[in-house]
């Protein structure tokens, strides 16, 4: 990247290390209410573990360099269990992570190495289990609700700036939270409004279901359009779910 990129990168990642730090330290009980609740959810299937990271910073942003080439920007949900681990400390390194690695493994014709080319954010950096229930968690610590839908705008600004700064497309993955009433709504509604008058960066986004459970490639499968190329069957339906969420 020249230098003027990668200047603009190093000013959104600061302010994004910064934000979350911000966030953290507005919520001191946070992290004793999301372990009493990652400990009431342990059974024969869902072990217990240790909360070390609340407020999730993507710690992988502090390792590229000016002699790297990013290629896209992914917009995962939210940190889970692995992702908020201090020897960890980064976004979709779980199950979903490694599907997604595979399929960019697996479609060299995309030009896409997952591990050196991608940047991934998410729609917010406030950690749970599981991303539906964050809703649980705001039941429980009343002022996550509003401290939850300011991350969600910081976070679409945010996605903003890497946007500008970099000019690559953009992958959202997971769209079924971001409708009126779910869990992202506040994150589509600062899209809508920050993407309002910048078409040629909104013609850069697309969205597809979840790496999760195989959703993103049997979803793939199931649209794609014989004697197309991936790449043009993954804009097709890339647009036609920004259609959807965005309009």
């Amino acid at each position: 990247m020249n230098q003027n990129t990668w200047n603009n990168y190093k000013k959104a990642k600061e302010k994004f290390k910064k934000e979350t730090e911000k966030i953290s330290d507005s919520l001191p009980k946070l992290k004793e209410i999301q372990q009493k609740f990652a400990d009431s959810r342990s059974d024969s299937k869902n072990a217990s573990y240790k909360v070390e990271t609340p407020v999730v910073y993507n710690t992988a942003l502090d390792e590229i360099t000016i002699n790297d080439e990013i290629k896209m920007i992914l917009v995962a949900d939210n940190p889970g269990r692995r992702e908020q681990a201090a020897q960890n400390r980064r976004y979709l390194v779980g199950p979903s992570g490694k599907i997604a690695q595979k399929f960019f493994r697996d479609n060299p014709s995309l030009g896409i190495d997952f591990l050196k080319n991608v940047i991934i954010l998410n729609k917010t950096p406030v950690h749970s289990p599981r991303t539906v229930e964050l809703k649980e968690l705001c039941k429980i610590e009343k002022t996550l609700p509003s401290v939850l839908e300011k991350s969600q705008d910081f976070m679409a600004s945010i996605l903003l700036e890497f946007h500008e700064a970099f000019g690559c497309p953009v992958w959202i993955i997971g769209y079924s939270e971001m409708r009126k009433g779910g869990i992202f709504e506040a994150y589509t509604k600062k899209l809508k409004e920050l993407y309002a008058n910048r078409e040629g960066m909104y013609k850069q986004i697309f969205f597809y279901r979840h790496f999760s459970m195989n959703q993103f490639t049997i979803d793939l499968k199931q649209q794609a359009r014989d004697g197309e190329s991936l790449e043009k069957n993954l804009k097709k339906i890339g647009a036609a779910y920004r259609k959807r969420i965005l309009g």
